[in-house]
């Protein structure tokens, strides 16, 4: 292939499609095939200068704009995206790997989000007290914040930006997106949907790039609150840098989520659920189950059913017929995934299926890893305490419910959890022991609808305030109270003592 005919995209500045003003381009790839299929700039200082510029101009006219008229835009955007979602499931597929079934549905689960934010003006409301003291009223306002800006990861191409911009704006704000710059297309293609639902010009922006980009977004003077999706590592500098340059953080880190399965659970149904929760996606999501803990006599049953539904996970490109796993992002990601599963075994874990020497005709240059399920992990093992982000489940026995709790509640990690039980005593001490921001009761990846809000706890999170929901609606606003007296009559100002209301 000529590699020096491929696309080269732009960015999204001003409302229209844009040149990069870097020399840097990186290289976007099939990972069912390897091939490189377009090429990606890598935004320079500049580049994101022009972005920030563009949203600072267009911010006053659309923070004045009426809610109602924002709402109305987002509802245009909401049925553009319904319209255009099998386009969308396909450049998320390409590029990132996953079903088609499965970027569908990631897509709407984002346009959940833009459902939610055609409620702003109710979302928006403050409070009214009526003389608070005499002749005077207390209220309270929600005002946008200003100029805003986005890091999302690689795993979820739609509905990770979806989680942030359309609730940002819809308060008033003005947004600037940094995509992966692994699935940099579909954040291009909301942006022309956006635009098509009437959005003004620079409200919305896309710049692609790396490292660089996010440094000069997290230090830019002129942005004034940034969302991000990622690793640990990358969230801490996130949060610790935009926080010292005086910017509102919200920074979703990883995890390390555990599927507490009891002695009474339905069997069947949790190995289903564990399965498709563990290796769809090819465990590339922060809300996969990575460790199943198996309570008590369970264990072997469970281990069995796990074991023998693994064997038989479809595995293939992403566009294929019954796949139900596709393959993971790049070669390294690959490799290091494999590099892990070596080091399990080296370290004493029973290697029940082994998806090391997976071969998929017909796409052998592809990046697959087949599901691989380890048994008798113990704590102190890396792939116990690593977060792989790939198909590998891992078992951890314990003799009891709180057994189970501790090793859960001592984890670095505290994004999501899952119990599986008919017990309702089991599941409410649960619900109310267990120390992680999502939890699920026989549910194995509990991802809160659009009117809730996604966030963990500990090394998962990095800041008060999770993404969507009222939590996102409080982020991407500020509060403002307001206490007023409107008087005809003469009456004597309050003097110099503090004043009161009473």
């Amino acid at each position: 292939m000529d590699l020096t005919t491929l696309q080269r995209l732009p960015m999204w500045i001003g409302g229209k499609p844009v040149a990069a003003r870097t020399a840097r381009y990186g290289e976007v790839t099939n990972p069912a095939t390897g091939e490189v299929i377009r090429h990606v700039p890598l935004g320079s200082v500049e580049d994101v200068d022009a972005a920030v510029a563009a949203a600072r101009e267009a911010l006053p006219a659309w923070r004045a704009a009426p809610a109602l008229r924002r709402a109305r835009v987002m509802m245009r955007f909401r049925d553009l995206i319904d319209a255009h979602r099998k386009d969308l499931r396909k450049l998320v597929s390409e590029e990132h790997g996953k079903t088609l079934a499965d970027a569908e549905g990631s897509v709407t689960r984002g346009m959940e989000v833009v459902e939610f934010a055609t409620g702003v003006p109710h979302l928006l409301k403050g409070e009214y007290t009526e003389n608070a003291g005499t002749g005077v009223d207390v209220y309270s306002i929600r005002q946008p914040v200003g100029v805003c800006a986005g890091i999302t990861p690689f795993n979820f191409p739609a509905m990770v930006p979806m989680w942030m911009f359309p609730v940002a704006i819809a308060c008033g704000n003005t947004f600037v997106l940094k995509p992966s710059e692994r699935v940099p297309s579909t954040s291009m293609r909301l942006a022309e949907l956006f635009k098509e639902a009437g959005l003004p010009d620079g409200v919305f922006n896309v710049v692609h790039g790396d490292r660089e980009a996010v440094d000069a977004l997290l230090v830019h003077p002129d942005v004034r609150a940034i969302s991000f999706v990622g690793s640990t590592p990358v969230a801490r500098h996130i949060y610790e840098t935009g926080t010292r340059h005086g910017k509102r953080v919200q920074a979703l880190g990883g995890a390390k989520n555990h599927a507490i399965v009891m002695p009474d659970a339905d069997l069947s149904f949790t190995i289903e659920s564990i399965i498709g929760a563990g290796y769809g996606s090819a465990g590339e999501r922060c809300m996969a189950i990575s460790v199943v803990v198996a309570v008590g006599d369970v264990a072997d049953k469970l281990v069995d059913g796990l074991a023998a539904r693994a064997r038989k996970v479809t595995t293939g490109p992403g566009d294929g017929a019954d796949v139900e796993m596709g393959p993971v992002i790049t070669a390294a990601a690959r490799d290091r995934i494999k590099g892990l599963i070596d080091k399990g075994a080296t370290e004493g874990a029973k290697l029940v299926v082994d998806g090391r020497g997976i071969r998929v005709p017909g796409y052998e240059k592809g990046w697959f890893v087949g599901p691989t399920l380890f048994d008798h992990v113990l704590p102190a093992m890396t792939i116990y305490q690593e977060e792989i982000f790939g198909p590998v489940l891992c078992v951890v026995r314990v003799e009891s419910l709180e057994a189970a709790l501790d090793l859960v509640n001592r984890n670095p990690y505290a994004n999501g959890v899952a119990l599986f039980t008919r017990s309702g005593y089991a599941a409410r001490r649960f619900q109310e022991e267990v120390e992680v921001g999502m939890v699920g009761i026989n549910v194995p990846i509990p991802v809160p609808m659009a009117f809730y809000s996604f966030g963990g706890w500990r090394n998962s999170l990095f800041g008060d305030l999770h993404v969507h929901g009222m939590d996102g609606v409080r982020f991407y606003t500020r509060g403002k109270a307001v206490t007023a007296r409107w008087t005809d009559d003469g009456s004597t100002a309050p003097g110099f003592h503090m004043p009161l209301l009473g």
